[in-house]
């Protein structure tokens, strides 16, 4: 095997260590596809309040116990603890910092019981990226790469190219920027600033100023050598369309050479109905049938009437209006008035949450309702579901339209970000899905009643749409190779 590269991917949040979303899979997958063909990929992570230490199997590293740095005029101690990362045939180290002054609560990054942010969220992560770098002169272990995820980790490379760029160990390591979500960008009153240590050009429009306020996400756009995000479409709708670019546009503009768009994969240890332990029956795509086992088994659950001839969509979500929860209210009378059943699995904003309640009662041998998260209940809706609805505003990468082709559930989703980079519109020779344009109820009712009709009518072309999306490859192995390609990019210009 070909020698790798040295990387250090730093994020918020790791499964199992830590989790919010989506970030914290992909930071327990990524670097274990990447170590799989030939890297050495190591995470760090913050380690929020107390964890099963033995279960886990975390274990102290003497040389890494009580160090201390210097943050905002006042002296932290802080221990690095590690553990291991363990897949089907690889792996990845872990390191986890512990420390009381930031991470000694559980919440990551709110207060588990106020459910609302930190407010010293913006010392948290300055701390956290301040010790990253510091860490590195006891590691015993030089990365060519810092691989930073979203805006947690966004002062690291503007810290590297100001406050550290003289510094013997660390001036030529070189970052890449992964962009998981624009929206999310974490900015503070330009008071944070002044505690983040950086020189006053950090603070510009330029640099890290964003309507007045300090933008660890801009901080990051701007310092990166490389900056990535989740998908093509994705990479491309922030830079060219105001819906999309959440006031970044311009600094973009101005690194578009320095953009692109790296689709994530999906876990097919986890995701995969050939061997998914939490579905009833296992099949392929070469055993259809029995993925309408799944789908009378998911009814009976709920005592509702099963049949080949009604469809039954599944969504799977959060229940907020970047997700397209609106164009679901506003259409949902329409939506019932059809020959269907559906379930939905999620949570979110209180008035979705009341809406499909109250819906579940008006509709009761149509609809079923479950508020909330359910690991068995989302596998289940999956391999159970004949089509899966995702109407996103915007979707960066979205994860369940490729579990849903994965199981022979035929998606209809909006055509934006990673959404249109996995679906194939039906009319294609490699068509498993169906896309609608415009973010409206009308154009996505159309969408689906469409679907419901082939559904109904073509049964060879639904096969074919089934048979289509189960062949696709959406292993991490092929992104893995598209991000090492990236590295070898930033390690050469470097050279």
């Amino acid at each position: 095997m070909p020698k790798g590269f040295n990387v250090l991917f730093v994020s918020s949040e790791v499964y199992p260590y830590s989790k919010t979303g989506g970030l914290a899979d992909i930071s327990n997958s990524l670097p274990q596809a990447l170590n799989s063909i030939g890297n050495e990929v190591r995470i760090l992570t913050p380690k929020y309040g107390q964890l099963d230490e033995r279960r886990l199997q975390i274990h102290e590293i003497k040389r890494m116990k009580d160090l201390s740095i210097e943050f905002n005029k006042k002296k932290h101690k802080f221990s690095i603890k590690s553990s291991f990362i363990h897949g089907k045939n690889t792996k990845a180290q872990i390191y986890l910092l512990e420390n009381n002054d930031f991470f000694k609560n559980k919440g990551i990054y709110q207060n588990i019981r106020t459910k609302k942010d930190f407010p010293n969220n913006d010392e948290r992560y300055m701390f956290f990226c301040k010790t990253v770098l510091d860490v590195l002169e006891v590691l015993h272990w030089k990365p060519d790469i810092i691989h930073c995820n979203d805006w947690q980790t966004g002062l690291i490379p503007a810290y590297i190219k100001t406050l550290y760029k003289d510094h013997p160990l660390i001036s030529d390591i070189k970052t890449i920027f992964t962009i998981h979500n624009l929206a999310y960008q974490g900015n503070f009153a330009k008071s944070s600033f002044n505690k983040t240590g950086l020189p006053s050009e950090a603070f510009s429009d330029e640099t890290g100023m964003l309507n007045g306020k300090f933008s660890f996400l801009k901080a990051g756009l701007a310092y990166a050598d490389k900056i990535s995000t989740v998908s093509e479409k994705y990479a491309l709708e922030i830079r060219t369309d105001k819906n999309y670019s959440c006031g970044m546009e311009k600094l973009l503009t101005k690194r578009k050479n320095d953009l692109v768009g790296i689709l994530n994969g999906i876990d097919y240890n986890v995701w995969n109905p050939n061997f998914d332990k939490l579905i009833p029956y296992r099949y392929t795509n070469q055993e259809i049938p029995l993925k309408y086992e799944n789908k009378r088994e998911l009814l009976n659950k709920y005592k509702f009437e099963y049949s080949e001839d009604i469809p039954l969509i599944g969504m799977i979500t959060r229940l907020v209006d970047q997700k397209g929860f609106d164009l679901i209210v506003e259409s949902f009378d329409e939506l019932m008035n059809e020959n269907i059943q559906m379930i939905i699995l999620g949570a979110g904003e209180e008035k979705y949450q009341k809406f499909l309640l109250k819906m579940k009662k008006k509709y009761p041998k149509k609809l079923i309702v479950h508020i909330g998260y359910d690991e068995e209940l989302a596998h289940m809706i999956e391999a159970g579901s004949d089509i899966f609805l995702m109407p996103s505003k915007y979707e960066p990468c979205g994860l369940n339209q490729m579990y849903s082709l994965m199981y022979g559930t035929v998606p209809v989703v909006r055509n934006t970000g990673g959404l249109s980079d996995t679906v194939n519109d039906y009319k294609k020779k490699d068509g498993n899905g169906f896309l609608f344009e415009n973010y409206d109820s009308k154009d996505m009712m159309k969408a689906i009643k469409l679907a419901l009709k082939i559904y109904l009518t073509d049964k060879n072309k639904w096969y074919d749409l089934i048979r289509n999306g189960m062949s696709h490859d959406f292993s991490w192995k092929a992104s893995a190779k598209k991000y090492t390609a990236l590295y070898k990019n930033i390690v050469a210009s470097r050279k």
